[in-house]
């Protein structure tokens, strides 16, 4: 397949990540199937996703993420995924973290602006 130009690269990541989508801790390494979810125990939930237009290929988040303080111990996160629902949906993308995350009980894992990246390219 040719290469996708930089307008069809910024059109699909503004049309799949613009609105609606949210983000999701695994316990192992994701794959294009998905990873093992925190469990929605101790507080876990997805998180809303905000983004700008795409540019060059390429969105970040333009707001802060920041996962509800634990009411217990999670799991290690090692990798997130975007979904296009806050429960159940379907899996967009989905990236290793550059080091584990923890959170024990009232503790809370977040990401700030500019911290989580998709590419087209």
């Amino acid at each position: 397949m040719s290469a996708a130009s930089n307008y069809l690269e910024n059109a699909l990541l503004d049309n799949y990540f613009g609105t609606g989508c949210y983000v999701a801790l695994f316990s192992d390494t994701a794959t294009d199937a998905g990873g093992t979810e925190l469990a929605s125990s101790n507080g876990y939930a997805r998180q809303a996703l905000t983004v700008a237009s795409a540019a060059s290929g390429a969105i970040a988040n333009t707001v802060a993420i920041t996962f509800t303080a634990s009411g217990g111990a999670w799991s290690a996160a090692l990798s997130f995924g975007i979904y296009d629902a806050i429960t159940g949906g379907n899996l967009l993308a989905h990236g290793a973290l550059s080091a584990s995350r923890t959170a024990g009980d009232g503790d809370s894992i977040s990401f700030a602006i500019g911290d989580l990246d998709i590419s087209a390219a």
